[in-house]
């Protein structure tokens, strides 16, 4: 059993080789162990911090984007109601102008129209006049040919002449 169990010697020799590797390892190792571990805690929460405000960030970006996104749709929409306005507009002017053109062209036609009729019923009017003369020329020579004829012709007409 004495293998089992140490010797007084030994054990001294032990608590002290362990009491001076401790103070050692606690002068030595513990303190920039502790710091390092204590850098690594910091980092790791800084890290954890960083990533939760990144989150939050995200987030905020997210609904950023999405009102974004909204009034980006708001705004196509208006400017697509406003062109088909304009176009409507547009599209209603010129029929509006074409109207009022081809009413002005029918007015310069019915003008025209007029103005040919009146020349040619002026015409019309020369044409039976001169046939008319024409006519009653040569009926008035064939009926006023013999000296008889003339004065019968100047008889009656001093009797329709009603003198006062």
């Amino acid at each position: 059993m004495e293998l089992l169990t140490p010797s007084t010697g030994l054990f001294f020799w032990q608590l002290i080789v362990f009491v001076g590797l401790f103070f050692v390892l606690s002068k030595f190792a513990w303190r920039p162990m502790l710091a390092s571990l204590k850098e690594r805690e910091t980092s790791i929460q800084q890290a954890l911090d960083s990533a939760e405000k990144a989150k939050l960030e995200m987030a905020s970006l997210k609904t950023d984007n999405e009102k974004l996104l909204k009034e980006t749709r708001e705004e196509r929409d208006r400017i697509l109601r406003e062109a088909r306005q304009a176009a409507i507009a547009i599209n209603e002017q010129a029929q509006a102008e074409a109207k009022k053109n081809a009413d002005r062209l029918i007015d310069d036609a019915k003008s025209v129209i007029q103005v040919e009729k009146q020349a040619a019923l002026r015409d019309v009017r020369e044409q039976v006049a001169l046939f008319s003369l024409d006519i009653a020329q040569k009926l008035l020579k064939k009926n006023l040919a013999s000296d008889l004829a003339q004065k019968a012709l100047a008889e009656e007409f001093i009797k329709d002449l009603k003198l006062n």
